[in-house]
């Protein structure tokens, strides 16, 4: 496996009483047991769709020519949609510098933009300054009714009408949803729909939040240039390590969930996820989506939060250490060691920082991140640790897939459902209400 995760220093006998004893760990990897023989089932008869994208390849040439279509004379490409439609896009595309403060508004054209949070000034803002007859746009939502995507899509259009280019909307215009299915609305392709805009079909079966590895996650991938099957070739390889039949404890995912359902059991109600990694920025964000969503029902489940080093040592770091002990943490570093820029040691030694000399940026992100690792667990701080060597698409979508599998058998630990998210569609209905005045 491309990452190496260690659990030592979140451990009864690192830390005492702030860990998991052998005895607690040991019992919730039993239980992940039976949730490793369901995924194995759920694989063999195809009935947990996820669980067949890592060795699917029969769709990459319909998302390449989506991808081609979209990029091909085009000075920006819009993706439109929230939540899970768009952060698996946006972890992916960090790879090819989206996002990376400062260095991504280099980045060779086509320019991409995520709308993710539904804001009048700045979809406004966005449409008014957008060259149009430049700019593709791709409308993203699993149902269709999605009520932000469905107002980002009409405004879009709405643009179009204004600058004489409707007649061309299938020029502008790009949207995945799923099928149509007889007696189900699809507000989405009821808009699109006259206008002739061309769809790729959303999998019925993988949710937003769990659809990074299909069209939806891979559409914005293949417009930046990257290596999609390399993205599926990854998550194969987290997948294997359920479906040859090992122990839990030789599974990380399981090794991963069973840590986090043990601590929860001792108060650890909060799951920090901390990436040293501007390319993992959005990922982080990804996986509180994926966490919450999934896990927060019936009074269960723990808090995700995202931190990124090393900026946040600068901020959260303090709370983390001398706040509440209520939290596990992951800490997830990358090979920059020998990386980035060296220090002059004539320069060095003119700041008075003589053991900067000959080092490079990286040097000193490394032994952050290592010694943020071991001032938590000196502190009494859970941690688990996470090395990937080189970020790229592989090693991405090996991560993609292992939090996947332990946030579904995280679930099954907690015996909850984690494909659905009834809080989050009470809400929809409520605000549709005081949309229409009926509430």
């Amino acid at each position: 496996m491309t990452i190496k995760q260690s659990i030592e220093e979140a451990r009864a006998e690192r830390l005492g009483e702030a860990g998991a004893s052998r005895a607690e760990l040991d019992a919730a990897l039993a239980r992940c047991a039976p949730a490793l023989d369901w995924l194995r089932r759920q694989h063999a008869d195809g009935a947990l769709a996820l669980l067949r994208y890592p060795a699917k390849r029969d769709d990459i040439g319909a998302i390449t020519r989506a991808a081609e279509r979209l990029s091909k004379g085009a000075s920006d490409v819009v993706f439109l949609g929230a939540g899970g439609s768009s952060l698996g896009g946006q972890t992916l595309a960090q790879l090819a510098g989206y996002g990376i403060p400062g260095l991504g508004m280099f980045r060779n054209e086509p320019r991409v933009h995520f709308m993710d949070n539904l804001d009048p000034e700045t979809l406004s803002g966005l449409l008014s300054r957008l060259p149009l007859e430049t700019t593709r746009f791709v409308a993203i939502s699993k149902s269709g009714a999605t009520a932000e995507t469905l107002m980002q899509t009409a405004a879009v259009l709405a643009a179009l009408e204004g600058n004489g280019l409707s007649a061309r909307a299938p020029e502008f215009l790009t949207a995945i949803s799923e099928p149509e299915t007889p007696g189900k609305r699809n507000p989405l392709r009821a808009l699109l729909g006259p206008f002739k805009v061309p769809f790729l079909d959303h999998d019925p079966g993988v949710g937003g939040r769990f659809s990074v590895l299909t069209n939806v996650g891979l559409l914005p991938a293949a417009v930046l240039g990257l290596d999609i099957e390399a993205i599926r070739a990854g998550a194969a390889v987290s997948l294997a390590s359920v479906l040859d039949g090992r122990a839990p404890e030789d599974v990380p995912a399981a090794c991963g969930a069973a840590l986090a359902i043990a601590l929860a059991a001792k108060g650890k109600s909060l799951s920090v996820l901390m990436a040293y990694a501007d390319r993992l920025e959005r990922f982080t964000k990804w996986y509180v989506q994926l966490w919450a969503e999934s896990l927060g029902k019936a009074g269960r489940g723990t808090t995700p939060l995202a931190a990124l080093g090393p900026v946040d040592q600068h901020s959260q770091l303090q709370l983390f250490i001398a706040g509440p002990r209520d939290k596990l943490f992951t800490v997830i570093t990358t090979g920059t060691a020998g990386r980035g820029p060296r220090i002059n040691p004539e320069l060095a030694a003119r700041m008075g920082e003589d053991a900067l000399g000959g080092k490079t940026v990286g040097d000193l992100v490394a032994a952050q991140g290592r010694a943020t690792v071991e001032t938590l667990a000196k502190n009494g701080c859970p941690v688990r640790t996470i090395h990937v060597e080189r970020i790229d698409e592989h090693s991405l979508g090996e991560l993609l897939m292992h939090f996947m599998l332990e946030t579904i058998i995280a679930a099954r630990l907690l015996d909850i459902d984690p494909f659905d998210q009834p809080a989050v569609e009470e809400g929809k209905v409520l605000a549709k209400r005081y949309l229409t005045g009926q509430a």
